[in-house]
């Protein structure tokens, strides 16, 4: 099955060491990042998908399992 999410929250190095905790646990990128700025602070987004294999895909799957 193929797993998607979407990680966001200021540009930081907690934001950094999310994503690299993801791609570290096979996550790979889904495109580039996206950037917004909120007059305060630069907000960053980053789409990541993951194939995991001989599992079926229900509405119940917990994505933050992986």
């Amino acid at each position: 099955m193929k797993l998607y999410t979407c990680l966001t929250g200021p540009d930081d190095e907690t934001f950094c060491k999310r994503v690299s905790d993801k791609l570290n646990r096979g996550w790979q990128l889904h495109g580039g990042p996206t950037l917004t700025f909120d007059d305060k602070t630069v907000i960053v987004g980053q789409a990541l998908v993951k194939e995991v294999a001989g599992e079926a895909f229900t509405m119940d799957t917990k994505i933050s399992a992986y």
